[in-house]
């Protein structure tokens, strides 16, 4: 015992890769994460007489509850399952084709995990403190701004109707459910910026700015828009995460790229490794945003088959934008460009996809088309940031375009159907574009803030780079893998 007490701990911890100074911040971040989620938060079920319906008779009575809609519980596991699969397959190859060959395992890998850490995260502090309904924890006046974080695992939690954000909206969907639909959106949003910064981040650090910029700023947005905190109580809309995902995930991306710094000089440049994993990913993505979009009414409504419609006709209507955009001033239609196209125009819908008609999706389609077009050809460039894959612009500007053209383009007639009352600009209310235009500027002065600070705390312990001995050789000396082996065996 004497023997073992004196080993020397640094040199331990060193041999896994970590120095002193990292072992304490883990440390440190994980006692910080047990004491939140251990905080007493447990909501129990109110128990009712009720007898289920006979063609669910053969279920016991407290597995279908009479608040609970099978229908909009089917459609919302599903939207999620949808959504996750953007991801994990559906980024992991987009973004793995994107990169250079010999950081395509890295790329993979970043986004893998980013799925993972969110998750646990998730379920220990950031879904309550994105959703929890009740009394907040910070009330400014009228304004609810921050909600109780705390673990959402207890069994009575997951099982009872869902209740969500300040007002206590109930829905008629398990907790459970809601849990895995806003995961999927949570767990995304890291994985679409951390596109600014392949090639070249320390995975060493990306471990810990994940969870931690989850928990700091992907929930209190959700909060503020999603489960009706401050700003939706200023009359802000958000349909399904222009501003809670894209345009956080944009402006994190710039912070990011400019925190860790640019790439090895001579690759700072686009070269895709396999363009067939680009295209299946791509593919992935824009099916997939069917979940994302039709799953944000919370039911199987009207108003998801229009989010649905929306979604697929406006990401034709970039894509063919952007083509054209390729052929009027590069001469030639590029497929990097089409499928880049198709993710701009399904970000910039999502802010607007139940509130606009079909009209109003054509034109945000065509603004996804041309507007992200002009700004990662020609403003992006002059720009003293390397942003690997172009985030910036096709989440952060795309996400801009669409939050702000719903402020126009919000249709009554479309709207009654999930949010009565909302008017857009075209429609007779111009206020709600400015009041669009005012969460633009908090939700991008609020994210860039703390997710500069958040890495430049990070980079004080751990580099944000790899050694550029590594990034010389790429995947072997970081992961001791390959994505292609081309050796004889």
């Amino acid at each position: 015992m004497e023997q073992i007490s004196q080993i020397d701990k640094p040199t331990i911890f060193s041999s896994f890769g970590f120095s002193k100074k990292t072992y304490i911040l883990v440390m440190c971040s994980v006692v910080v994460f047990l004491i939140l989620a251990l905080m007493p938060l447990v909501h129990a079920q109110n128990s009712t007489s009720y007898t289920p319906p006979a063609n669910l008779n053969s279920f016991p009575t407290p597995a279908v509850p009479q608040w609970l809609d099978t229908g909009s519980n089917s459609w919302m596991l599903t939207a999620g399952t949808l959504v996750g699969l953007q991801s994990i397959p559906g980024l992991c190859v987009f973004y793995g084709g994107l990169a250079k060959k010999k950081y395509a395992v890295n790329t993979m890998l970043l986004v893998f995990y980013g799925f993972a850490a969110v998750l646990v995260e998730f379920m220990l502090l950031g879904y309550k403190f994105g959703f929890g309904g009740g009394a907040a924890m910070l009330q400014v006046g009228k304004y609810s701004i921050f909600a109780w974080p705390g673990s959402a695992m207890s069994g009575l939690y997951e099982s009872s109707e869902a209740i969500v954000g300040p007002a206590s909206a109930a829905l008629n969907v398990p907790t459970a459910t809601i849990i895995w639909f806003q995961f999927v959106f949570a767990a995304i949003t890291p994985a679409l910026f951390v596109g600014a910064v392949i090639e070249r981040v320390n995975f060493k650090a990306w471990m810990i700015f994940v969870p931690v910029w989850s928990f700091l700023v992907y929930s209190p947005l959700a909060y503020w828009l999603f489960a009706g905190g401050w700003l939706a109580q200023m009359g802000a809309v958000d349909f399904s995460g222009g501003y809670v995902i894209h345009l956080s995930a944009g402006i994190t991306a710039l912070a990011a790229a400019i925190a860790v710094g640019p790439r090895i000089a001579s690759e700072r440049r686009l070269k895709p490794n396999n363009l067939g994993l680009v295209v299946i990913g791509a593919g992935l993505i824009w099916l997939g945003w069917n979940g994302f979009n039709g799953g944000d009414p919370y039911g199987s409504t009207i108003d998801a088959s229009v989010a649905v419609l929306n979604t697929e006709l406006a990401a034709a209507a970039s894509v063919v934008a952007w083509i054209l955009m390729d052929m009027s001033f590069i001469k030639k239609p590029t497929l990097v460009g089409a499928t880049t196209a198709c993710v701009t125009g399904l970000v910039a819908i999502t802010p607007a996809a139940g509130y606009v008609n079909g009209y109003g999706a054509l034109l945000i389609g065509v603004a996804a088309g041309t507007i992200p077009w002009i700004s990662l050809n020609k403003l992006s460039p002059k720009l003293p940031v390397d942003d690997s894959l172009g985030v910036f612009p096709a989440h952060g500007i795309a996400g801009l375009v669409g939050g702000l053209m719903t402020g126009l383009l919000a249709d009554p007639n479309v709207t009654k159907f999930v949010d009565p009352g909302l008017t857009g600009a075209f429609y007779g209310n111009p206020m709600q574009f400015v009041i669009q235009l005012e969460a633009a500027i908090i939700v991008i002065a609020y994210v860039f803030a703390v997710s500069f600070v958040l890495l430049k705390i990070i980079g004080v312990f751990i580099p944000l780079q790899e050694p550029q001995e590594k990034l010389k050789v790429g995947d072997e000396a970081i992961h001791g893998e390959v994505a292609y082996d081309f050796a004889e065996v």
